[in-house]
């Protein structure tokens, strides 16, 4: 049976990708902070297929290499690495942002991906062709908006690391994708507004946003492609969101 390994799977992207592989028979290495979610999620699925929980911190280098290092024989061979932990957090402006806030960004959506995949990388390799590794992106990372700032950043970092990892890996078989979502209707907006339920439905209010189901179906779909084929990137929105035209400030 594949393998895949998803981190950040006690909600949202990372949780559906885990129902949806297990619903095609994969086994899975399930990551994230909250043990009482993992431990639900392999109650849920466990029964279907082989499922390891891992409560980790990926932003803690030497608990990331310790947790690979250590994975038993029967889950070493991974087909799919998602590497999907992550976080956005002050919505308000850069000059308003408590400092500590961009700095969690940083450490989570990037260190904690660089983390992530380093320790992955041998095993990947191993695996060879047909592997992949999926990023989860944002359209925040091409297009700006207001509140932005170092979410966005983080997530421009993610597209191009994969781009550049894409290149390393040229003639080992491992595909690398940067999946990018819109605006999706999962605890995104509560976590970045600290727990504001009334915030978070108003911003959803009046539209149809994509669900973590969705991209859970990308997500599989790029996975189980033939060896041959690579999806470099992809950016899904909902029909009802689209880009804002230029703002200009006028005397």
């Amino acid at each position: 049976m594949p393998i895949a390994m998803i981190t950040g799977a006690t909600s949202g992207f990372g949780r559906a990708a885990a129902r949806r592989f297990a619903a095609d028979g994969w086994s899975l290495i399930l990551t994230g902070r909250r043990t009482e979610r993992l431990e639900a999620l392999k109650k849920e699925l466990g029964s279907k297929m082989e499922v390891l929980i891992l409560p980790l911190d990926v932003r803690d280098a030497e608990a990331v290499a310790r947790a690979v290092e250590e994975l038993p024989d029967a889950f070493r061979e991974v087909t799919c690495l998602v590497n999907n932990a992550g976080l956005a957090l002050a919505p308000e402006p850069s000059q308003e942002v408590d400092l500590k806030d961009w700095h969690t960004m940083i450490d989570t959506n990037v260190t904690g991906l660089v983390n992530v995949t380093h320790a992955m990388l041998p095993l990947m390799i191993a695996t060879g062709r047909g592997a992949s590794i999926i990023n989860i992106g944002s359209v925040a990372g091409r297009w700006p908006y207001p509140g932005g700032h170092v979410y966005g950043a983080t997530k421009a970092f993610v597209e191009q690391f994969g781009y550049n990892l894409r290149c390393d890996l040229k003639g080992t078989g491992v595909r690398v994708t940067d999946i990018s979502p819109g605006m999706a209707e999962t605890e995104f907006t509560l976590v970045r507004t600290k727990g504001d339920q009334a915030a978070s439905d108003a911003f959803y209010r009046g539209t149809t946003p994509l669900q973590a189901e969705d991209i859970a179906e990308q997500i599989v779909y790029v996975a189980t492609l033939p060896v041959h084929i690579n999806i470099n990137r992809l950016e899904i929105m909902p029909v009802c969101q689209t880009w804002s035209p230029p703002h200009f400030e006028r005397e």
